[in-house]
């Protein structure tokens, strides 16, 4: 099983950006949490974050020319605003989990919106960066 991992726009700023939202954990740490969760359940990862909405397109495309299984992404804050990522997840079909370290729900009145939704199996919202883990158990059980 091969999954894509990807986060969008400051999540490279983890540990310093609003640690009051986001806690404490650094990218380097969730990224090294994720290969050793994927690790323990013998599925390979693909880990990519960028700041850049097209890229971040390009990497959805790349999960399906790569035969992922599955995607797990945080869009960031493209999340309210890129119909271009919300086109990219529904062009491949691949099951999708959309992840948010903080509980956006109880956040500010435009982080009420999520484009990406639509193309999503599942929101796991407000669990940490533990979210990650479940969004990767999860498409692990769909597979199966």
């Amino acid at each position: 099983m091969k999954l894509y991992i990807l986060n969008g726009p400051n999540l490279n700023m983890l540990g310093i950006r609003e640690p009051d939202h986001y806690g404490t954990t650094t990218y380097e740490d969730l990224c090294e949490m994720i290969r050793e969760h994927c690790e323990d359940l013998v599925v390979e990862c693909v880990l990519r974050q960028t700041n850049h909405e097209g890229e971040l397109v390009d990497y959805i495309q790349e999960a399906y020319f790569e035969d992922a299984d599955g995607i797990v992404i945080n869009p960031g804050a493209y999340t309210h605003t890129s119909i271009a990522i919300l086109d990219a997840a529904k062009a491949t079909r691949l099951p999708l989990v959309e992840v948010h370290i903080s509980k956006v729900e109880e956040r500010e009145a435009y982080r009420q919106v999520s484009y990406i939704r639509e193309a999503a199996i599942a929101t796991i919202t407000g669990k940490g960066t533990a979210g990650y883990l479940e969004a990767i158990d999860l498409l692990c059980v769909k597979k199966r």
